[in-house]
Parts: C-alpha cells; structure tokens; sequence
C-alpha cells in the first residue's frame, strides 16, 4: 500500500467522501491535500500524507478496542442484543432516563433488555475486565408524531422580522405574529410558519441572517412583546436590528437581574458570553487564553451586558409559552425553522469547542445556481464528538423549537448524512464530503418531535442522498414540494403528493411575480452570481419554464393575478396535507428576502421590511378572497392520509 492508497483508506475509515457527483453533475474526486486536512480535522494525527500509514493503524486499533459503540438505537424500544468481549466475564445494566436501573440479561444472543424500553435517552453500562464502557442508547418510535387530521390544512409563511403594521417598531415582534396567526385563522388556515426565532448579532456589524444564528439554544431578543413599554416607530419603519436592539433595551433597563443561583446553568453561561463579547469582542479566539477556554471572570463580562440576556430570554420564554397555549386554544399552530449552523463567533462553538470542527466551513459543491460553489458561513460539529456526548447538542437543538413549534422545518435535511466540508484556505470548489451517523441523528429528531408533538418537515431540496429520499416516508418525516422547482421546460408539472409540504417558492427563492419576470436573474449577474454570457441562456428557461406553469393551470405567465389565484387552488387540492404560500406573494411581492450567495454587505438581505402594512393587507378584499379560494380548495382536498 503506498502513502496515497493509506490516506484514502484512512479517508474512508473516517467517513470522508473519496468521489461524488457535485451540482453539475461532474464526478469529483477530492485532491490529497483535502483528504489530509479533512481527516487532520476528524482527529487523525496526521500532517502530511507519509503519515497516513500511522493514522491508519491508530484509527483501526482504537476500533478494535471499541468495547461499545457510543450510541445505540432502539426503535420502538427494543434494544438489539450487546455482544460483550469473548474472553471474561461481562455484565451490563441500563440507567433509566425516566430514573431507575434495569439489567441486562444474558442470552444464546448475547446481554438483553427484559423488554420494551421508554421513549428517551438511557444509559448503559457494560462493564467487563473490571472496567465500565458507556453507551447512549436513544429509544425511539419509528414514526414521527403527527396530529389527528381532520382535513387537509393551510397557513401562510413569513419572515417575523419583516413583518409591518401601523404600531410597529423596527422589526416585527410577537404581537404582529399573533395578529397575522388570528388573521389566517379567521380565514381558516390554522399556522403561521416563521424563519428561526434566534439570537443574531445586532451591531458592530450586526448580522441579520436568521441561518447564523448565536445560538440555536436561545430565542432572540428582538422578538419580544414590549408591552406597555411599545412605542411605534415613525412610518415607514425599516428592518432596522441596531434601533431594534436599542428599543428593547430601554423597555427593559429598570427589569431587576433575578438571583442567578436560581436559573439553569446554560442561561447563566449563555448571558455572561453575551456580557463578555460586549467588553472582550466578538470573536471569542482572540479573548484572553482563559476566557477563550470558558473561564470567564467577573472582569471578563459587561454586567450590564449579562443582565440584558437573562432578563430578555426569560420574558422570551414566557411570552413564547403563553403564545403557545393561546394558539392552541384557538386551534393555530406556529411553524418554526431549525437553522442547520451556527454563527463561528456565537454561543455554541465557544461552549462547545470539543464538539465544533475550527478551520472548517460547511456550503456546496459548484451547481447550477452556484457554478463556484457556496461557503455558509459556520463551523460543522464533529460526528464522532456528538456521538460520543450522545447527541445531546442536536437534541436540545430540536427541543428548543419543538417545544414552541407545532411543525418545525428541518433546514437542508441532508446535513443529518453528510456535510459538505471546506478546508480554509482552499477553493469552494475543493471541498468534500462529511458523513455522518444518519440513523442516530433520526433517531433524535423522532424522539423530540414525540416528546413536544411537534411535526417534522425535511427540507430536502437540491442534491438529495438516497438515505434521505428513503428515510423520510419511513420515518414519517414531511419532504418540500416547490412549483417554481417543478415547472421543466415542457414537461408535465407533478403534483405534490401526501408526502410533501406544497410550497409555491422559498425563502431562498424569488417570490412568484418575481420568478415569472426574472427578477432574481438580473441581481444574480449584478452580484456575479452569474455570468452575463450565461443570461440570455437562463432566461429563457426561466421563461419556458414560467409558460409551463402558466399553461398548465390555464393561463398565461404574463397574468400574475390569474396564475397566482389558479396556482393556490390546484395546490389546495393536492394531497398535500399543508399547503404554505409565502404572505408576499398574496399581493405577487417581485423581490425576495435573500439572495443566496450574497452577504448583507452586498445586498440587504433579511432587512427588508414587508412592503405592505398588515392593517392593509388584513383589510384587502382581494387577499381575502384569495384565501377564501385556497380554504375552498383545501376542503375540496382528498381525506388526509396517516
């Protein structure tokens, strides 16, 4: 075996993609120095490829001594046998989550449960040669949880930040999102779907992607219901998040810090790194050398600063709480969105730093939409660390939302597989794949949408593994259907099925008007994005494929009104047991909210503010007659499926 042959075997072994097909269709095989840094990154003691053979030999002797893998999964609760070592004598017993201590037995198979395990995380304890091996065993159903359908439903999808009446300030806060939930409710769709809820960073540059978020453990801060402390801001407000952050902070300058030994621990942690960004900066790897590793003295955190981030998250959480129960009084649900990364600077990777991969971007591959591939922005976790805390990262991820949410949007679904590394330093282009423990990771996300009965959607577009085509009717897990995505050049358009969400576009795409007019392809060339030799080429597809559409349902794509209203009503009677229009394409809104592949810098994504006041879009005869169509529809529906 020579040093390359040992490096790709190494790559292998650590579940690092050696060839893929990228967006382009084009067979890929990553170059040396990428499997060498990636496989560096995963924990192989390697710095040049002479190493590999070393590594190698590490990795698979720390496989052989593997007594217990970290995680087990026992779907429906039953636990497959453990096989203990051959040699001496082995007993093993599992730690309850729910408390209480049961032991295995043995059997012809090996050391079995007695029976059916609970739903949730236990412990179990091997121990043997006088020593105790710990495994996490997830005890999962099979099937995500779904409500009783009554009949097939609707809502409207937004972004809260965006959202404007006359009493608002300069984003959009709780009490905008209740007015819109009883306005869909009156019109009998029952849920209101937001982009993520969480913390972002507010000035110096504030940074308003709600997909890079602080933490995905938190809520923001600029969501809060000010109460009587509410001043609207002068018309017309803009998406402002540094005046934002500066109207909550007044509102809650006199709210006394509460004795913090009596708050959880996490809180506490999450408020004095807030407090200590405030007086260190930002960017946690250039603090003092004990801050950087968790040790934060009173001198290291703004008390100001801490009092803030207690004070806003605990009245989060009971506005959010409250919101919850009153919603489903009345039979509306919210729809929250589970962001896939984190910001690099934020919450999560400091607390965390054995768990996140430093000097390592997640994005894509080139595509078609991306021909020199994209960068997201944040650090990836290392699979072999979740595993080995059990995942418990990415549960309390999901539980922070589920616990608000009655559906939550799993954002780019296939990151539960594999991710899509890029070294530093290197091309987008040059990146590889990361593999990750899909059935664990499942696991997980079933669990928590039974423990707060909460559906899960998968967002699972563009380059889908056939894990995840697999897994979701499997485990019961909702997939996206998007008509703009549908719409090929002359080809019939399907129809969404029981097993997708209909969405007309997304937050990532142009709105309908502006998806039949293109208005995305001329901010794509602008911000080189697209070649302008490639224009021409693209927008006659786009138009090909917008005449698809339009003659399909009837009409011509020239007449948005027309497709707009048709288009809601072939979706609304779809087998689709949800049907989502974004609320901008009501009155056919022509720019959309981003422009993936660009950075706020460069176009003013997540701040722009909804053109149309609430007041008026409530009183509109012709969005309500719209909804009216589409709640026609979804009457006219075929039963709900289980």
């Amino acid at each position: 075996m020579d040093e390359l042959t040992a490096l790709r075997a190494l790559a292998s072994e650590l579940g690092v993609a050696l060839q893929f097909r990228d967006g382009l269709k084009r067979p890929i095989a990553p170059s040396p120095e990428t499997l060498l840094a990636v496989c560096r990154a995963l924990g192989a003691p390697v710095t040049r490829v002479g190493d590999a053979f070393d590594g190698l030999r590490a990795l698979q002797a720390y496989r052989a001594a593997e007594v217990l893998p970290p995680v087990l999964v026992a779907w429906e609760g039953r636990l497959l046998p453990v096989t203990p070592p051959v040699s001496g004598a082995s007993e093993a017993w599992l730690h309850l989550a729910v408390g209480g201590t049961v032991p295995l037995v043995r059997s012809p198979r090996g050391l079995e449960a007695p029976g059916r395990l609970p739903w949730g995380y236990h412990e179990l304890v091997l121990e043997h040669a006088g020593r105790h091996h710990v495994a996490t065993v997830i005890s999962a159903p099979v099937e995500a949880w779904r409500r009783p359908e009554a009949r097939q439903s609707w809502g409207v999808g937004t972004q809260l930040a965006a959202l404007r009446s006359r009493r608002s300030r300069h984003v959009g806060d709780l009490a905008d999102l209740r007015a819109t939930c009883a306005w869909v409710g009156r019109h009998g769709g029952d849920l209101v779907t937001v982009l993520p809820l969480l913390p972002t960073f507010n000035h110096e540059p504030p940074e308003c992607s709600p997909y890079s978020p602080v933490s995905r453990l938190f809520w923001s801060e600029l969501i809060l219901d000010l109460g009587a402390a509410h001043r609207p801001a002068p018309a017309p407000a803009a998406l402002d998040v540094r005046l934002a952050d500066a109207e909550v902070r007044a509102a809650l300058a006199d709210v006394p810090l509460p004795p913090l030994e009596g708050l959880d621990e996490e809180l506490v942690a999450y408020a004095r790194f807030r407090g200590a960004q405030a007086r260190l900066g930002r960017n946690w790897r250039d603090w003092p050398a004990p801050a950087r590793a968790g040790q934060l003295g009173d001198g290291h955190v703004d008390p100001e600063e801490l009092r803030f981030h207690v004070v806003a998250q605990l009245r989060a959480r009971e506005q959010l709480h409250d919101l919850r129960t009153d919603l489903a009084r009345d039979g509306m649900r919210v729809g929250l969105d589970l962001a896939v990364g984190v910001h690099p600077d934020g919450f999560d990777p400091w607390s965390r730093q054995h768990l996140f991969c430093d000097g390592m971007s997640v994005g894509a591959p080139p595509d078609q939409g991306f021909p020199s591939g994209q960068d997201w922005g944040f650090t990836p976790v290392l699979p072999r660390a979740s595993r080995a805390e059990g995942h418990r990262y990415l549960a309390a991820s999901i539980a922070h939302q589920a616990s608000l949410a009655g559906v939550l949007r799993v954002d780019h679904i296939m990151a539960l597989t594999r991710l899509y590394w890029i070294p530093h330093g290197m091309g987008l282009h040059e990146g590889t794949y990361v593999s990750y423990p899909v059935e664990e990771l499942l696991a997980v996300l079933v669990l928590e949408s039974h423990r707060h009965e909460c559906e899960m959607v998968g967002e699972n577009l563009g380059t889908v593994p056939p894990e995840i085509d697999e897994a979701l009717p499997r485990h019961r897990i909702r997939g996206l259907y998007l008509a703009e995505f549908m719409a090929g050049d002359g080809l019939p358009v399907p129809p969404p099925t029981a097993a997708h969400v209909a969405l007309i576009g997304s937050h990532d795409t142009p709105p309908l008007q502006g998806w039949l007019t293109g208005t995305d392809i001329g901010e794509r060339v602008r911000h080189r994005l697209l070649a302008p030799s490639q224009e021409q080429a693209v927008r006659e597809e786009r138009a090909a494929a917008a005449a698809t559409l339009a003659t399909f349902l009837g009409t011509t794509a020239d007449d948005g009104p027309a497709l707009l209203g048709r288009l809601l009503d072939w979706l609304g009677r779809s087998p689709s047991p949800l049907v989502i229009p974004w609320v901008e394409d009501l009155w056919l809104e022509d720019e959309g909210v981003n422009l993936p592949g660009t950075r706020s810098s460069e176009r003013p994504n997540w701040q722009r503010p909804m053109r149309r006041l609430l007041d008026d879009v409530f009183a509109d005869d012709g969005i309500s007659a719209l909804l009216a169509r589409l709640e026609r529809a979804r009457r006219a529906a075929p039963a709900p499926t289980t």
